[in-house]
């Protein structure tokens, strides 16, 4: 079945349960569980002087978020005795470096959660799940 399980977190409860869903999953077939959190870029602008924090605090402060994010699923996996790989990366686009990790790590499967909108509100604010649902050719669990 599935040996290799992507889970992208960005700390938000939701996403603690794609994680705990993911967890599951890969305790139950014997999987490896991989997860990335996608690092903003800075946001550099013609008036980049101006800027009210340098480009280094900003590089560092992504980096810290998005490190203990992933220990956060590292942790769990860890705690479930479960087999986890870890990575940040930065990325404009966050469901483009998803499904980029997803096939460089040759994982089968991606868990992500679902926020929940239904109707318009669906419709206008799409997520990141929606857009690697389009877009992938692994498989896509969406945990409500």
């Amino acid at each position: 079945m599935f040996k290799r399980i992507l889970v992208p977190t960005d700390g938000s409860d939701i996403t603690k349960k794609a994680v705990d869903t993911t967890i599951a999953l890969a305790k139950s077939v014997g999987a490896q569980v991989y997860t990335i959190s996608v690092k903003e870029p800075f946001p550099y602008s013609a008036i980049s002087e101006m800027q009210p924090t340098p480009p280094q605090e900003f590089f560092d402060a992504q980096e810290r978020i998005a490190s203990q994010r992933v220990q956060a699923v590292r942790e769990a996996c860890a705690a479930a005795a479960v087999p986890c790989e870890a990575h940040t990366v930065e990325a404009l686009h966050p469901w483009e470096a998803i499904i980029e990790h997803a096939q460089r790590m040759g994982c089968d499967l991606l868990v992500m959660a679902s926020h929940g909108r239904r109707g318009v509100s669906a419709l206008l604010l799409g997520s990141e799940t929606q857009k690697v649902l389009t877009h992938s050719k692994v498989p896509v669990l969406i945990v409500r």
